[in-house]
């Protein structure tokens, strides 16, 4: 049965730095690609950042380039999100996401819009960056 499970959310100040992690479990980590993404209130949720299955290209949307880092454990069989130079607008409740197939090439593409159509979500974590 294939599970994920969000941890680590919390508040920061503007500037400061939180790491999330995605426990998983069912599944492999290396034969898919993975996703992180947030929902702000009153806003859709949208995808942010991915990692693709075998080798570990990522991609990451304009947003957050440069300020977050996704990574994947496969001994630990966690999907990680390292955010620094947070920001006020990073506010949301994050989610991490299993694409549906097996090298799916979806992550290298860019393609967040395939990716979403996954079952395969956590119930994610809030992160909150103050004023």
């Amino acid at each position: 049965q294939v599970q994920l499970v969000e941890s680590g959310g919390g508040s920061a100040r503007p500037g400061g730095s939180l790491t999330i992690s995605c426990a998983t479990s069912g599944f492999f980590l290396g034969d898919y690609d993975l996703a992180w993404f947030r929902q702000a209130p009153g806003k859709e949720r949208e995808g942010i950042a991915c990692i693709t299955s075998g080798i570990d290209r990522t991609h990451y949307v304009d947003a957050i380039k440069g300020r977050f880092t996704i990574s994947r454990d496969t001994y630990k069989n966690e999907l990680i999100l390292q955010m620094d130079d947070l920001k006020p607008e990073d506010t949301a409740v994050y989610y991490c996401l299993r694409d549906r197939g097996m090298y799916s090439r979806n992550c290298e593409a860019g393609s967040y819009d395939q990716m979403r159509r996954s079952n395969y979500w956590g119930r994610g974590t809030q992160v909150t960056v103050f004023q």
